[in-house]
């Protein structure tokens, strides 16, 4: 997407805090929906309203002074405030990682709004092993002297669940990683996200969720699983399918946590669900990184 392709739009909180339109996983921003978003706003045959969401402490929106408030009760209620701010009263949403558990909250508390939903490698129950990971480098990565070393960086990272990415993509995601600032160049999240993580602990395993994931009983629901992943099993998509017959599953090979939601015919997957879903007025694609 170019700049004249979408255009940013601030919603206050009830906190006063900033935020920029547009959900993504718990240290990602809305450039990770770029792609589909282009794809699904300009579809020829239905063009639509898109919204993705830089949750506070991402992207351009404003960090928040007590890092305790980067919490899911938090982030859903900023959720809704852009969902009154923008007037959505009904629409498909598509959560990647933490992205997903704010749908499924969304879920308990206002499911009307939702049209049907797109999980994006996350379900009720998070594998001990992925959180680990991830908290092994929430707000701890390196500062890379140019985008070409903090490819590499990211690269040593994921290449071993992402295993057929170019060079071009290490370096495509490099850029969403880190921005230039002063000469220099620093993460687009703020580093104290990591408060979030701080109670992890393998030996004490997270509540699982599925009484918010069956809030979405009364929805068409699609799940998409990195066929890599170390956050989503296939034993829990298989425990979810049971619980919904009519669930679609999309497995992405050669890609973990969370898949990028970019290739063609991943799109047109999640294309042909929304179409056959979607209300009159519009859909959404609320995403979380």
């Amino acid at each position: 997407m170019t700049d004249r392709d979408f255009s940013d739009h601030y919603v206050t909180a009830r906190d006063g805090l900033r935020l920029l339109v547009c959900l993504p996983g718990l240290a990602r921003t809305a450039d990770d929906f770029d792609a589909l978003a282009a794809a699904l706003a300009k579809d020829r045959k239905r063009p639509r309203r898109v919204l993705a969401l830089d949750y506070r402490g991402r992207g351009l929106s404003d960090h928040d002074p007590d890092p305790a408030n980067y919490s899911i009760p938090v982030e859903l209620d900023d959720a809704l405030a852009v969902l009154t701010a923008r007037a959505v009263d009904r629409a498909v949403f598509i959560g990647t990682s933490r992205g997903g558990l704010l749908v499924m909250a969304l879920a308990t508390v206002r499911p009307t709004v939702i049209a049907g939903a797109v999980l994006n490698d996350i379900g009720p129950v998070i594998e001990p092993q992925g959180l680990i990971r991830i908290k092994s480098y929430v707000g701890k990565l390196p500062q890379p002297r140019g985008f070409a070393e903090g490819a590499d960086i990211l690269r040593r990272l994921f290449g071993a669940q992402f295993t057929k990415l170019t060079d071009e993509d290490w370096l495509a995601s490099a850029r969403r990683t880190w921005r230039e600032r002063d000469g220099r160049l620093v993460v687009t999240y703020d580093p104290k996200l990591s408060h979030a993580l701080a109670a992890i602990d393998p030996n004490h395993p997270l509540p699982t969720l599925w009484p918010q994931f069956d809030a979405l009983g009364q929805v068409p629901l699609m799940v998409i699983r990195g066929a890599t992943s170390d956050i989503l099993s296939a034993a829990t998509v298989a425990a979810m399918g049971a619980r919904r017959r009519a669930m679609t599953v999309l497995e992405i090979s050669d890609q973990g946590h969370a898949p990028l939601l970019a290739e063609s015919a991943t799109i047109a997957r999640i294309a042909e669900f929304i179409a056959q879903h979607e209300p009159a007025a519009c859909a959404c694609a609320v995403a979380t990184a």
